[in-house]
């Protein structure tokens, strides 16, 4: 099954299977199934099309998901980075933005660099 251009797995409960949608998270989807009246335990391939149709229009008039909040975030990003802020500045220069420390930690968002002689894995030498 897909929704907004998302494969939705058809043998998860349907609150799950929502939250493979960008912008729909546990909270949100277990909202949606209570206000639409659906099972808890129900699962995606049991859905009618009309059910489908229920969530689809449901979702499109109340949130932003997948593209156009992509588009949003990235919006966001850039206005910062525009504007010289802070957190802008640490967005360019991919470095954490939320105030974590650069130390020890914050390797996925730098790339796994190593700078110490001493860290990382020692280059074997071919004879």
């Amino acid at each position: 099954m897909r929704l907004f251009g998302v494969n939705i797995p058809d043998e998860k409960r349907v609150e799950i299977a929502l939250t493979y949608v960008h912008g729909i998270g546990q909270a949100r989807a277990e909202k949606l199934v209570q206000e639409l009246g659906f099972d808890k335990s129900k699962r995606t391939k049991d859905l009618s099309q009309d059910e489908m149709a229920k969530i689809k229009t449901a979702i499109e008039s109340k949130y932003k998901i997948e593209g156009e909040l992509r588009q949003d975030v990235r919006q966001d990003i850039n206005r910062l980075k525009n504007i010289k802020s802070y957190k802008g500045i640490r967005h360019s220069r991919r470095l954490p933005v939320r105030g974590q420390s650069t130390k020890r930690n914050s390797r996925t968002i730098r790339g796994n660099v190593r700078n110490t002689m001493g860290s990382g894995r020692r280059k074997l030498t071919l004879k």
